[in-house]
């Protein structure tokens, strides 16, 4: 045999060769000579270990400037979603020269400017990239994202989505006590016709999920994960999510929305997952306030 393989998994030296030389110092004559001596090589070992992911699969390497994520999302919140989804409706009063809408004008109405301002956030997010990224580089999962199930982790998402809210839903009750309806603007719009009906089917349950889940997570949630641990990125853009409704009866149980749906997009690393929790979270809503 004419060499020896050696697997290792770091690289050694062979001894064999400063024996070879020894001995032939101390034989110098050809006959005491070894004609053939066996060659040590040794080979890192290519075995790899699987290591684990972590709970989230976003990228580190996010495709926002850190210093435009803030005044991106100032620019929004003031600029683009307060005048549209609080100062809308008023504004088509005044376009319509009318004292206050019919709920079939408000339900058509608010399909147009929540319309309108998904329309300016994909505008939007066009201008605090990089350079090198394109549109689609926000919400692009990462390669070990598709090993997860997202449509697993919305089923378990929304039921413990439900769970959190209706037992919140008690508490608060019981604090400040109980309402015949969640939402009466709301109730007076699905109780209109079947114009209405579908409209708000449009808004709550397709545009508004889209809208809110492509800001608060596929871009503030992705953006803010590159710069610190995922837990701390969920609670802040939760805040966030929560605190642009304006609404403070209803803040804790928007944080919780934010947490689970925040959750279920780091684990996923699917937009998808959280739209359609959002989604279904929505249409509940929607045929509670309908059947009270």
């Amino acid at each position: 045999m004419n060499g020896l393989v050696v697997r290792a998994p770091t690289i050694c030296v062979s001894s064999v060769k400063l024996s070879q030389d020894f001995h032939n110092h101390l034989y110098p004559s050809k006959f005491f000579r070894t004609r053939t001596y066996p060659k040590c090589r040794c080979i890192k070992n290519k075995d790899t270990q699987n290591v684990s992911e972590g709970f989230s699969v976003l990228k580190s390497d996010n495709p926002c400037d850190g210093g435009s994520l803030w005044s991106s999302m100032a620019f929004y919140l003031f600029s683009v979603h307060v005048p549209l989804s609080f100062g809308g409706l008023s504004a088509v009063t005044s376009i319509l020269h009318c004292s206050a809408l019919d709920p079939q004008t408000e339900a058509l109405s608010l399909v147009a400017l929540q319309t309108l301002e998904l329309i300016g956030v994909l505008l939007l997010l066009r201008c605090p990239g990089k350079p090198q990224y394109k549109l689609r580089d926000f919400f692009q999962e990462k390669r070990s994202a598709k090993e997860r199930n997202w449509l697993f982790v919305s089923a378990l998402g929304f039921g413990f989505l439900v769970l959190l809210v209706f037992t919140t839903s008690i508490i608060v009750d019981w604090l400040i006590g109980t309402k015949e309806v969640n939402n009466p603007i709301l109730k007076e719009i699905l109780s209109s016709g079947p114009i209405s009906i579908t409209s708000c089917i449009l808004v709550y349950c397709i545009i508004t999920p889209s809208l809110e889940e492509i800001v608060y997570r596929g871009f503030f949630l992705t953006a803010l994960s590159s710069t610190m641990k995922w837990q701390q990125a969920v609670i802040v853009s939760s805040v966030v999510f929560s605190a642009a409704h304006f609404s403070a009866e209803n803040f804790i149980q928007l944080f919780i929305i934010g947490l689970i749906l925040g959750c279920c997009y780091c684990w996923s690393g699917d937009l998808r997952s959280s739209i359609i929790i959002h989604s279904l979270y929505n249409a509940l809503t929607l045929l509670i306030t309908y059947a009270s």
